[in-house]
């Protein structure tokens, strides 16, 4: 009873139903008043003695009354059988205006009924179903569609998160095997290992661990920025490009790779500075990695009409086409990549758009096998009235 009494459809009854009665019984009583105050009604209270004569001859008495006494005494019993009658209807309406409200609050309330069981329906583990609730573009058809974009939205987090942690257990599997197998080979079941091959194996399990390390700062960046747990303050982007350069220098000149800047002056932008010279070091990671010895690497930074722009160019194997929309996705890795290459964890470019997108911008990509390929990292500069460029620059 006390779930009922607290049910949005008995609130609603009692408020159509009050509503409903209010209005009868003010009409009910307005024509009560109505008519009591044209008919002024009155009970007989002079009466008078009469005779009654027949062939001449009084043969009794009766009681008489004047005539307009006799009209208002008539009005008065008017009024008397208007009135028990309106106590009887506004009964009837009491009860009828209570079904009125039950149904009414029903059919208004159905919806949410669907509302209710979709969502009851819909598990952790599966948010495929949706409400699609149909009729009139109203309140709860617009709830309903909104409900419908928040589980598409969760829809496609959960599957992204499910995709990042097969990926990763992928990824995570490799070097520990690697790692197992050379312990058992050379440290724990072969104590006659000779020094070289403990050496080795020593070596192997160095290059899995920092393979290991790297992914799991490449995830903790991806987490992170998901979080959304970083603060936006005015950035320097010419500082940060230089800043993610020098980071590079040694490891450029340890593979004979040059640095060269061309970065314009007074890019001033509203951003995460860590984040986006974190999304400059991936670049350059890459463009240094990929560079034949003697080539160059370019850091750029400029300006265009509504944006601001970093740029990472390499005379590197450069990118098929075929491949070119596949780069950003996690875990990715060109097939061709040579054997002898450092092998990476394929999060670098996935955590550059991520970094990109965040801040409203987007990452482009220029290639030419053989010729090598060009990284633009274009961010948005907002409008006078807050928003964002609606021209895209790629």
């Amino acid at each position: 009873m006390r779930r009922l009494t607290q049910s949005i459809r008995f609130r609603l009854t009692v408020l159509y139903s009050t509503l409903l009665f209010a209005l009868a019984g003010t009409a009910l009583g307005v024509t009560y008043v109505a008519v009591e105050r044209a008919t002024d009604p009155k009970p007989v209270t002079k009466q008078y003695q009469a005779g009654v004569f027949k062939g001449g001859r009084n043969v009794g008495t009766i009681e008489v009354a004047e005539v307009d006494q006799i009209e208002s005494a008539v009005n008065f019993g008017t009024l008397q059988t208007l009135r028990t009658y309106s106590l009887f209807a506004l009964g009837g309406l009491f009860v009828a205006s209570l079904g009125i409200g039950w149904v009414l609050s029903g059919r208004a309330l159905r919806p949410v009924g669907a509302i209710v069981r979709t969502t009851r329906e819909i598990q952790a583990t599966d948010l495929s179903r949706r409400i699609r609730l149909g009729g009139a573009r109203d309140e709860l058809r617009d709830l309903a569609d909104t409900i419908d974009d928040m589980l598409d939205r969760l829809d496609d987090a959960f599957r992204g998160q499910r995709e990042l942690i097969d990926d990763a257990s992928h990824e995570l599997r490799n070097p520990l095997a690697v790692i197992r197998a050379n312990l058992d080979a050379s440290l724990i079941d072969a104590p006659e290992a000779t020094e070289a091959e403990r050496t080795r194996a020593v070596a192997v399990i160095d290059r899995a661990a920092t393979r290991m390390s790297r992914l799991v700062e490449d995830l903790l960046a991806t987490a992170r920025r998901d979080a959304d747990g970083l603060a936006d303050t005015d950035v320097d982007l010419g500082a940060v490009a230089r800043e993610a350069g020098e980071e590079y220098t040694a490891v450029a000149a340890a593979s004979q790779v040059f640095l060269a800047y061309d970065i314009r002056p007074g890019l001033t932008y509203v951003g995460d500075h860590d984040a986006l010279r974190r999304a400059v070091g991936n670049l350059l990671s890459n463009a240094v990695r990929l560079s034949p010895e003697g080539g160059t690497v370019t850091v750029a930074a400029g300006s265009a009409p509504g944006w601001r722009w970093i740029a990472v160019a390499d005379h590197g194997p450069g990118i098929a086409a075929g491949d070119q929309g596949r780069v950003f996705d996690r875990f990715w890795r060109a097939p061709d990549t040579p054997a002898g290459r450092d092998r990476r964890t394929g999060l670098g470019l996935a955590i550059v758009r991520q970094i990109v997108e965040s801040h409203g911008g987007q990452v482009a990509l220029h290639s030419t096998p053989g010729r090598g390929s060009t990284f633009v990292l274009w961010l948005p500069l907002p409008n006078a009235d807050g928003h964002p460029p609606a021209d895209s620059p790629i």
